[in-house]
């Protein structure tokens, strides 16, 4: 199959990136569709993206004290109603078990669309003395979310997360923790992923239900639409309150817990392919990369080419995530068509002249440009240019992020920017939802953020022209 006819399975980028992301995500065999309406099935090279970032992610936690518990699955109805306003945020989300086997329930039970009540009534059971705070807990697992649209990754039914859920005796400590967390997912989205992140607080409007303050990294795709890659939440003692997690406190009175929560999930997955891919595919920054380098022998039939590249494949294993494709079925430029597509950040190329010469052919997914380099060489050179890649696609979404921000001062600009170069835009606003829900109803866009780095861009609002002094970022979104 020639190169042009591999591409063209893949719709174009520019043309239809809704379709290029399904093909990509199907074709680099990420995940594919379940016979489970709304659900998908992670296929291994997907979830082996996804066991990279839980594994980084996983050591940060720990390293700031988190301990990983698990929880069950279904909870009581009973429970969820403690928090008004966040059974009232999930409710249209909601499935319900009814039936155990052929009887009917006494109560029925929700399939957790998020934790949050079931952990509280936990912790409540947990805690009793100031002694026993901070309580400092994550935990890794699948939440069931009725979406009526959803798209591989990006929204899907049910999906893969972590989250995290602290209890602290003051409101200060958790405030801290709440802010701490944010930037560990600017961390790992940043320096595993490769991916700018805009930081900032959310609207009134726009908070997780039950929350007194959340937090959030937005990030901005190719098209310019933005996806909000993690969350982290201030619950002030709201969840406290209702499920009674009080503690005596070292004066020996009695207080509510001061509760954070917070999370990430396979839609980083999504994030990765939109913010990186390109006409090719796929495009995996190197750190998160299932495969760094990939072999492909040239000529594999001819003497001592399989055994060189054998050889190779094992020295380099043992530093770099490393594949040798000796199919002996598919032509070498088949591979490196489908090795491209799949993201794999570098291939090398070797052939009997290669052997001969005693050096081989550097390929970097990135930017497609080749380099020779000798065997002899090779292991520092491959060190150097994974580093390379790295920093070549962060600062290439850095760029992209840049060309796609732009300022507005009415909503007829809002709406004209958006058109005209879709991504990110910065405003002045009074603060008044009524004004936030009309910049959405003209223009799409939801407030992405009131961003910690304030920019005083004028005084005044520019859907109702009173006084303004706060900054948001709009965006439409996934």
């Amino acid at each position: 199959m020639g190169k042009d006819n591999f591409v063209k399975e893949i719709t174009n980028i520019e043309e239809n990136f809704t379709q290029w992301y399904t093909d990509v995500v199907l074709k680099a065999e990420l995940a594919d569709y379940a016979e489970t309406k709304g659900c998908i099935t992670i296929r291994p090279y997907g979830y082996a993206i996804w066991e990279n970032i839980q594994n980084y992610a996983d050591q940060k936690f720990k390293e700031v004290g988190i301990q990983n518990f698990y929880m069950p699955l279904l909870i009581p109805e009973s429970l969820l109603n403690k928090e008004k306003d966040h059974v009232e945020g999930f409710a249209p989300e909601v499935a319900w078990v009814t039936l155990g086997g052929e009887e009917e329930l006494e109560e029925k039970l929700c399939i957790r669309p998020t934790s949050e009540t079931m952990i509280a009534t936990m912790y409540a059971k947990w805690i009793h003395s100031w002694r026993d705070l901070p309580v400092l807990g994550n935990q890794w697992c699948n939440v069931l979310r009725w979406e009526k649209e959803t798209r591989p990754f990006l929204r899907s039914r049910e999906f893969l997360w972590q989250e995290g859920h602290t209890v602290h005796e003051t409101a200060k400590e958790a405030e801290e923790r709440t802010l701490m967390m944010l930037d560990i997912y600017a961390d790992i989205i940043e320096n595993l992923l490769a991916i700018p992140v805009l930081k900032g607080r959310k609207t009134e409007k726009e908070k997780f239900a039950g929350a007194v303050d959340t937090y959030t990294v937005e990030c901005l795709m190719h098209d310019g639409r933005a996806l909000q890659a993690g969350t982290s939440h201030y619950l002030g003692q709201n969840f406290s309150k209702s499920f009674g997690i009080k503690f005596q406190t070292r004066e020996s009175g009695e207080d509510f817990g001061y509760t954070t929560s917070w999370g990430i999930s396979t839609r980083l997955i999504g994030g990765i392919i939109m913010a990186h891919g390109d006409n090719h595919g796929l495009k995996l920054p190197p750190k998160v990369a299932p495969i760094q380098v990939v072999i492909v022998p040239i000529a594999q039939h001819k003497e001592g080419v399989l055994e060189t590249t054998r050889e190779l494949e094992k020295k380099l294993s043992k530093v770099f995530r490393t594949k040798l494709d000796d199919r002996d079925h598919y032509s070498p430029g088949f591979k490196f068509n489908d090795w491209e597509m799949r993201g794999v950040p570098v291939r090398i190329e070797l052939g009997p002249r290669d052997i001969e010469n005693g050096a081989c052919v550097l390929v970097r997914r990135d930017t497609l440009e080749k380099e020779t380099v000798a065997l002899e060489k090779l292991e520092s050179r491959l060190e150097e240019l994974l580093e390379e890649i790295q920093k070549n696609m962060f600062e290439t979404c850095l760029e992209r992020r840049h060309s796609k921000t732009s300022v507005a001062y009415s909503l007829e600009e809002i709406l004209k920017n958006l058109e005209h170069n879709q991504g990110y835009v910065k405003t002045m606003w009074c603060g008044d939802v009524s004004c936030e829900n009309k910049i959405k109803e003209v223009t799409g866009a939801h407030s992405r953020c009131i961003p910690f780095e304030h920019e005083h861009l004028g005084d005044t609002c520019p859907i109702c022209g009173k006084k303004a002094d706060i900054m948001v970022v709009w965006g439409r979104q996934y």
